[in-house]
């Protein structure tokens, strides 16, 4: 029986952060089930987060990038961890995708087709967002953009599907209690590798 690859991609630059304490939550509950877990936190990637010529032209990719693309190629299953900031996700992760899904990576553009081929097809995947904004207020007067962007315009773009999510919020000021809640439901989530 082949055992399922479930990777773990932390977006949070604060290794002090809920964030992490949720990838934990997440791995435990991995190595608890049929499943081989590998783990990305940005933060200690030594790569330069600017894709500063566009598609125009080619920039070579760092050891850790190419390291990250072997992860995400070989993942059955992807799961992001990441802050709600100003309605998106930190800097440092949307450089890590800008210099990483890249035409020929993670899609690649067909000659008269509106749409890519997507090369991610065959993974699942899983947001998990901690943020301060209600999930209400976030849903019906912003009308999810860090979801529809991510979501759609990464993941789904790139054939990564279905991508599940999970909203925490809000997480300012909150409670050892409601944490620790929250830490429970993410481990299960990795016990069952969804």
């Amino acid at each position: 029986m082949k055992l399922k690859k479930v990777l773990l991609i932390n977006g949070h630059p604060d290794k002090e952060s809920f964030n992490f304490g949720l990838a934990e939550a997440y791995k435990q509950g991995a190595e608890n089930s049929n499943a081989v877990i590998d783990v990305i936190n940005i933060r200690d990637l030594d790569f330069d987060p600017n894709l500063q010529f566009g598609y125009r032209k080619k920039i070579e990719l760092e050891p850790d990038l190419l390291n990250s693309i072997d992860k995400i190629k070989e993942a059955d299953h992807i799961v992001w961890l990441f802050p709600m900031w100003w309605y998106g996700y930190p800097a440092i992760m949307k450089g890590f995708i800008d210099r990483s899904f890249l035409p020929g990576i993670t899609f690649d553009y067909v000659p008269g087709k509106a749409l890519p081929k997507k090369l991610l097809k065959g993974k699942t995947g899983r947001i998990i967002i901690t943020a301060d904004t209600p999930k209400w207020y976030n849903s019906l007067f912003m009308k999810n953009p860090v979801i529809n962007q991510f979501k759609r315009g990464t993941l789904q773009f790139c054939g990564i599907n279905p991508v599940r999510i999970t909203y925490i919020a809000p997480v300012k000021g909150t409670t050892e209690e409601f944490r620790n809640r929250w830490l429970t439901k993410i481990k299960k989530l990795g016990k069952e590798n969804k």
